[in-house]
């Protein structure tokens, strides 16, 4: 996600707690917010995806082997 989406929804955070939203905005709003949401879901999942664990064994364990690669 760009930051002129992060900086459109701000805008409209701000603009809801002093004017209020139109309909269109409100919309707008909740489109942004579930883009954003699924960029920061889709970073997580990269992210835990390349973490390996050492097991008490000694083994190592890589978790997106173990829980399955959820793109």
């Amino acid at each position: 996600m760009d930051q002129t989406k992060i900086a459109r929804i701000n805008e409209l955070y701000h603009k809801s707690k002093s004017t209020g939203l139109t309909e269109a905005e409100k919309l707008e709003q909740a489109a942004l917010r579930k883009e954003y949401l699924a960029a920061v879901r889709g970073n997580l999942r990269a992210t835990l995806n390349n973490i390996s664990i050492v097991e008490p064994d000694g083994s190592i364990t890589d978790l997106s082997e173990k829980y399955g690669k959820h793109e």
